[in-house]
């Protein structure tokens, strides 16, 4: 999908799906399914009968925090994007001017030593930009509280203004988050897993699909400059580690929940294809030069023309089946963002769909 393609304004997911008509669940999305340059439409509900007993469906167990606060910069508002927090304790932050529509607008940070005013008297430091050339997230210190404690109190999910209004955080939570211990999770929800519901997962179980989970602690995404994702903290298990080359080893395939899976299994996986139990902070970047080395499949959310996912998503399928099923999603007004439709990108050689016109459950 080139970047001279726009996605229209209208076809921005302003609230979830359960809340824009009776009787929806979460499942109620609709899914792009792609095999190579074939493209069919199906709604999320389907999807225990688009995949095969022997799949392996790896799923990030990162909770979403709420890590949107208001501040104030001397008598000028603010607010703070808590995005990923550093073994040392400090947190990188972007900070954002309010509109009363989400935030919209991102600022500079800075200079150093710069002060923002949180509630309840706690007082954030700014000390230094989070990458040379780029002032949009900078590493910053709390003194007086922990961060985590302004976040239970004050924090709210963090909301752009293409939707409609704020939302719990139960809204932003998917069905496979789970606390961490020391508090950590996504400054931003796994929104590809967000369709998932408890019915559906027993219904894949049911239909011998198996389920992978890893960590992957997502930071704030750049929705103005589309950088390329910054060092996080991820976690593949040694079990998970065995379910992915046993699916690798016997006929299923390997999909992805989640450009944040991809990311964390590929981080965990050598040049000989084995993956290996791993934890810490990835840098990694997966390029169609680079491409995968365990992941099948994917399934994600529908990405801005200019975001650097689309790599990621050209490396699994290439450019010609993304390009493709681009074409359709917004000729079939698809949803965007994390309240809006689904992709499902499968292996064109051995891909199967039982079609089933509505009837799939």
């Amino acid at each position: 999908m080139t970047s001279a393609v726009q996605v229209p304004q209208e076809l921005s997911a302003r609230v979830p799906v359960e809340q824009r008509g009776p009787g929806l669940d979460r499942d109620a999305v609709r899914l792009l399914v792609s095999r190579g340059t074939e493209v069919s439409h199906h709604t999320f509900g389907e999807l225990p009968w688009l995949l095969e007993a022997g799949d392996l469906l790896v799923v990030n167990t990162s909770p979403t925090l709420a890590a949107a606060v208001d501040g104030r910069i001397g008598h000028a508002r603010v607010v703070v994007h808590f995005s990923t927090r550093g073994d040392d304790g400090r947190w990188a932050v972007e900070l954002r001017d309010p509109d009363g529509r989400g935030t919209t607008r991102a600022r500079a940070g800075g200079p150093a030593g710069t002060q923002v005013q949180l509630p309840g008297g706690v007082r954030l430091v700014l000390e230094e930009p989070l990458s040379a050339g780029s002032e949009r997230l900078w590493w910053a210190r709390a003194a007086g509280s922990e961060v985590f404690g302004v976040l239970r109190e004050h924090g709210r999910p963090i909301r752009y203004s293409y939707t409609e209004r704020d939302q719990p955080l139960s809204v932003y939570q998917t069905v496979f988050a789970v606390p961490s211990p020391d508090g950590a999770g996504s400054a931003e929800m796994p929104s590809a897993a967000r369709p998932f519901t408890a019915r559906l997962v027993a219904e894949l179980v049911s239909r011998g699909v198996q389920f992978a989970p890893i960590t992957l602690h997502t930071g704030v995404a750049s929705t103005e400059a589309h950088e390329p994702p910054y060092p996080e903290r991820f976690s593949v298990p040694e079990a998970s580690a065995r379910l992915l080359n046993a699916a690798k080893a016997g006929a299923g395939r390997v999909i992805a929940v989640g450009t944040t899976a991809v990311r964390a299994v590929e981080s965990a996986t050598g040049p000989d294809g084995v993956v290996r139990a791993a934890a810490g902070w990835t840098d990694l970047v997966v390029t169609p030069e680079r491409g995968v080395r365990v992941v099948d499949g994917l399934l994600t959310g529908l990405h801005e023309p200019e975001a650097s996912h689309l790599l990621m998503l050209e490396a699994v399928a290439g450019r010609a089946a993304i390009d493709r099923s681009y074409e359709q999603a917004l000729r079939g007004h698809y949803l965007w963002h994390e309240f809006g439709d689904v992709h499902l990108l499968l292996p064109e050689e051995t891909a199967h769909i039982e079609h089933c016109s509505g009837n799939c459950r």
